[in-house]
């Protein structure tokens, strides 16, 4: 595939994602009514997991390029999940900002390994 065509699949693909990581956040928020950012650490999680096990499979195509850094880039947010720590902490909420960043980011390392660990079986 050409450049710019992957380049604007890859774009189309990350909108994909990003409308639905808006729609599982706002869902989540809508329905539990948090103090805590569940449904940010919920897309957090599972782009982890999806990346983690793509990235077992171990596929070198543009398919592989539009699902990683597209669908999935678009998916899961770092910026998003820093801001609602910074938000935890402004309201004196430690152990949520604790769980919140540092706790999402073990997490999600973990859960990219054990996608990589299950794709390659």
């Amino acid at each position: 595939m050409s450049g710019l065509g992957l380049a604007l699949l890859i774009a189309v693909a990350g909108g994909i994602g990003a409308a639905a990581r808006y729609a599982i956040d706002s869902a989540l928020t809508a329905i539990l009514k948090p103090r805590f950012p569940w449904g940010i650490m919920l897309v957090n999680l599972t782009g982890s997991f999806a990346l983690g096990y793509l990235t077992g499979l171990a596929l070198d195509s543009d398919i592989a390029r539009i699902i990683s850094v597209g669908l999935l880039g678009g998916y899961t947010t770092f910026s998003t999940a820093s801001i609602d720590s910074v938000r935890l902490v402004l309201a004196k909420r430690y152990w949520a900002a604790l769980l919140n960043g540092p706790g999402m980011l073990v997490a999600s390392v973990a859960l990219a390994v054990t996608g990589i660990v299950l794709a390659r079986g």
